[in-house]
């Protein structure tokens, strides 16, 4: 049974997004839901950066382009908030965009404009 990468840390976020979309609801800009999910991860005591500013990477070389995530939890998992009816291929591609360019291994696109229920896709490269 093969395990996956970063399962107990991805649960515990998942965690604090479902606790402020069952506060919150949907329909707040994305702004509001940084600012709560930012008090929520604070509040839970788990290791993130909100902003943190990563380093690009183009074939093995370190550019002068940076890219700063929503946010950057455990030191190794991106996490993008959204705010919109339904992701788009756009939002997808862009985060697999900042883990190819970060040398990171996974990521968590996380929409909370979705009427029925917070959408969270995992993407690991």
């Amino acid at each position: 049974m093969s395990k996956l990468l970063y399962e107990e840390e991805t649960y515990k976020i998942r965690g604090a997004v479902f606790e402020v979309y069952k506060e919150m609801g949907p329909g707040f800009l994305e702004a509001v839901y940084q600012e709560c999910l930012e008090r929520e991860l604070r509040l839970q005591e788990m290791p993130y950066e909100s902003q943190k500013e990563l380093c690009l990477y183009y074939k093995g070389e370190q550019l002068e382009q940076t890219y700063k995530p929503d946010f950057y939890c455990f030191d190794e998992i991106i996490v993008e908030i959204k705010a919109i009816k339904k992701f788009l291929p756009t939002d997808e591609a862009q985060l697999l965009n900042y883990l190819h360019g970060t040398n990171k291994k996974l990521g968590l696109l996380v929409n909370f404009g979705a009427s029925e229920t917070v959408e969270i896709k995992r993407f690991v490269l």
